[in-house]
């Protein structure tokens, strides 16, 4: 089997606080005061550049892997771990500080939600885009045109433009566009978490229908049951480099055993380093049980409290809570009520009560989402826990199916004797 993607030696460095998003008039009016500087002290430029070299972050370090044709391989790691680094210079994005890569084929990518998609053009037209950005024709497009559309099940909306899009429509478009533009390698990120549970399926099914026709997969998720059921082998990064690759089940039964320390509490105090993005940044994330001194059983009531900075005044806020199990299958999801908010900080308190859960571990993660409809900001397995079982009455002690164990109303009664069935 042909390698379609080999990497040796690959490593990319950030200097943190750097955003290359200024407007050149910004540039060169930094420039400018650069050169001011210099001439004004020239020990400074020295000086500089040892701060700089202090704060720089290697995402990526010494990568090394091939990966054949028609393989489906799938990415796990923790945030930060550098998998959409990795992703993001397979895909061209940004260009590896170190080492190199070798790449057979054209690469269809969905990386993030609206990543390629211009927000002024409509559905069609971005199809359209998309394409040319892939190096098709658009005969060849014009082919794929109603597959395309049919698989995203948005055709009411096609000519709409996609800033008016929903984050789950970009996504249903974005992906549908990836996968039927004949890529020889697809990758996909996380973004179909945003997908509702039956696109998810779809999605699923045609990466499975793209890897057999012989074409490379790339598939990065922290749902541990979609890579089990997709992938055959699975690389682990680990603080930008690559801990384990081998077999799925080995390397995610490993993986979920090392990752599972319980997460009750995250507090940052640093304004400059909380988590988040020029919206909105946490301050703290709590799970606590009711009352607070009581071992966290299935009968447990839960508190989960969260603090995040708004920075965007008088906007409508609310928070999506998503708990997962271990292996990042979603047990249920709750909103809260939005509402418009001035710049500051917000607490959002969630009760889950006891008699809900069955015993195991789960992951939490939130959103913040502007307007019900845009998701600002997603934080990951920002809480961890453990839910243990109780003494049963009963004598059977085996593990109780499913993921949620209520204790719902029944009624019994006897009704009559009957001396046949």
């Amino acid at each position: 089997m042909s390698t379609v993607i080999h990497i040796e030696g690959l490593g990319k460095k950030y200097k943190l606080g750097q955003v290359h998003t200024h407007l050149l008039s910004e540039k060169i009016g930094n420039s400018l005061r650069s050169v001011s500087q210099k001439i004004k002290n020239p020990g400074s430029a020295a000086v500089r550049r040892s701060v700089k070299h202090g704060n720089e972050i290697w995402a990526l370090r010494d990568v090394n892997l091939q990966i054949n044709a028609g393989e489906v391989v799938g990415v796990i790691g923790r945030n930060g771990a550098g998998k959409s680094t990795l992703l993001k210079i397979l895909s061209r994005i940004t260009g590896p500080t170190t080492g190199w890569i070798d790449m057979e084929g054209r690469v269809g990518c969905l990386l993030e939600v609206g990543t390629g998609f211009h927000p002024e053009l409509t559905g069609r037209e971005n199809i359209f885009l998309n394409g040319a950005i892939l190096g098709m024709t658009k005969a060849e497009i014009k082919r794929k045109f109603d597959d395309i559309v049919a698989f995203s099940e948005i055709e009411k909306f096609l000519d709409t433009p996609v800033k008016r899009y929903s984050s789950g429509m970009y996504v249903r478009l974005a992906f549908s566009v990836a996968a039927h533009l004949d890529p020889e390698i697809l990758i996909v990120d996380e973004v179909l978490a945003v997908g509702d549970a039956s696109f998810q399926k779809k999605c699923l099914g045609k990466m499975q229908e793209v890897s057999t026709g012989g074409r490379t997969v790339l598939f990065v998720s922290h749902n541990m049951t979609a890579v089990r059921e997709l992938c055959e082998r699975v690389v682990w990064l680990n603080d930008g480099k690559v801990a384990r690759i081998g077999n799925t089940d080995k390397i995610v039964s490993e993986y979920l055993h090392e990752n599972a320390g319980a997460v009750h509490e995250q507090v940052w105090t640093d304004k400059e380093r909380m988590p988040g993005n020029e919206k909105v940044r946490m301050r703290m994330a709590r799970l606590s049980p009711e009352p607070e001194d009581a071992p966290i059983s299935v009968n447990t009531p839960l508190i989960v409290e969260f603090e995040y900075w708004n920075a965007c005044p008088d906007t409508e806020l609310n928070l999506t809570l998503y708990l997962n199990s271990l292996e990042g299958t979603c047990v249920f999801n709750s909103d809260s009520s939005p509402q418009i908010y001035p710049a500051g900080f917000i607490r959002e308190t969630c009760r889950i009560p006891g008699n809900l859960l069955n015993d195991g571990t789960y992951r939490m993660t939130i959103m913040v989402v502007k307007d019900r409809s845009f998701d600002i900001y997603k934080h990951e397995d920002i809480l961890v826990f453990d839910v243990q079982d109780v003494e049963r009455e009963c004598r059977w002690y085996g593990k109780w199916p499913g993921f949620v164990r209520p204790q719902l109303q029944w009624t019994s009664k006897y009704i009559e004797t009957s001396k046949t069935v």
